[in-house]
């Protein structure tokens, strides 16, 4: 099996982890994990269609039962073959919510909610009008979900699933179904409750932008089988990702503005080691915002730019260089000042400039996507 634990889980002061192994073959499919996920905080499942993932998140609810598998959260055993215990679905205390919602058609949204309460077990009661105010559904609580726009219903749905007090929320592709309007309407929310919820997440997606918004902990399925696993900043930034998710590499950075620029449409986000101007709209200073650097869009050079149309450049030291999959291209890993980063350039040009570990360059940033 592939090992694939999560830096931080299950230390002293920690929060007991999810430990996870499956194998499940069935014939042209085999998912083979074994893994320790985080105790808090949202872990994405990324990876492309087919990789396993919702496989994965069935088997976690108890939906598929995996022969020899072995699963416990939080310190609580729900599936140990080896010892004869299976805990059905509904004695495990977790949400789901799938790509649609899901709600009961004849039933108001209160009604709905409230048959999520009445689920709950063993779990704390949850502060029903606080959740409510936190998805922002209190004006739909009498309306019927055929009259709901899809992100309102997918809202509904995951407050219906934290009224029955779990243990572990699993979200599969909640957005997938969503056109990009909607997907923005609904992002605001999962952040809200990103930051106020205690108990772990586990998140299905093969969409990108809404891993490296939302996600802290990130694991990389390709073919049944973990890629890569660890912090989200961290593992976007190795440099020995397979190359199905090349195009993915890059940082997650964690920035605060420190000015706004109403003329030109620009904010300045400062962060250890240098800031970046990015289109975006005025924001209060000191605000901390979420932003994502594409090793694609970084480029280097040995002296700092002139009359140049690239707005950001950060000065940086060479850490290591790796041949990127594919052969054309190498990934430089740089360190900004004690900020990661890392820029896909060619053999041509990592030959050129001779570079090497300990090269004094400067970044040259072309794109930065702001996130939250």
């Amino acid at each position: 099996m592939t090992s694939a634990d999560l830096t931080g889980v299950d230390g002293p002061g920690q929060t007991p982890p999810i430990r996870i192994r499956f194998r499940l073959d069935r014939g042209g499919f085999v998912l083979d994990l074994d893994l320790a996920l985080a105790g808090r905080g949202v872990t994405a499942l990324f990876g492309p269609s087919g990789a396993g993932k919702t496989t994965c998140l069935r088997a976690i609810a108890g939906l598929e039962r995996v022969p020899g598998g072995f699963l416990e959260v939080n310190r609580e055993v729900w599936q140990d073959d080896s010892r004869g215990i299976f805990r059905p679905t509904h004695r495990r205390a977790l949400g789901y919510v799938f790509q649609e919602a899901s709600l009961f058609p004849h039933l108001s949204v209160r009604k709905n909610l409230e048959y999520g309460r009445r689920r709950r077990a063993v779990a704390p009661p949850v502060d029903f009008d606080h959740l409510i105010d936190l998805v922002a559904v209190g004006p739909l609580l009498e309306r019927r979900p055929e009259t709901l726009s899809g992100g309102e219903r997918q809202r509904v749905a995951i407050a219906r699933a934290l009224l029955a007090g779990p243990r572990l929320l699993l979200l599969d592709e909640p957005l997938a179904s969503l056109d990009r309007a909607r997907k923005d309407e609904i992002l605001p929310f999962l952040e809200r409750l990103h930051r106020e919820l205690e108990i772990p997440v586990v998140y299905v997606s093969h969409a990108v932008d809404e891993v490296v918004r939302l996600a802290d902990h990130l694991v990389l399925l390709a073919e049944g089988r973990v890629a890569a696993s660890g912090p989200l900043t961290e593992t976007l930034a190795r440099l020995d990702l397979p190359e199905e998710f090349a195009d993915e590499a890059g940082l997650v950075i964690e920035g605060t503005v420190g000015a706004s620029d109403p003329t030109y449409g620009l904010v300045r986000l400062d962060f250890p080691g240098g800031s970046v101007q990015v289109v975006h709209s005025a924001e209060a200073t000191g605000r901390r915002l979420r932003f994502q650097v594409k090793a694609r869009d970084v480029s280097v050079a040995l002296e700092k730019p002139r009359d140049t149309s690239i707005l950001n450049l950060v000065p940086a030291r060479v850490v290591a260089v790796a041949e990127a999959k594919g052969g054309a291209h190498v990934l430089v890993r740089l360190d900004a000042g004690g900020t990661p980063l890392v820029a896909r350039i060619t053999r041509l040009s990592r030959d050129r400039l001779k570079l090497a570990p300990g090269s004094e360059v400067w970044a040259q940033i072309k794109a930065v996507a702001v996130l939250a």
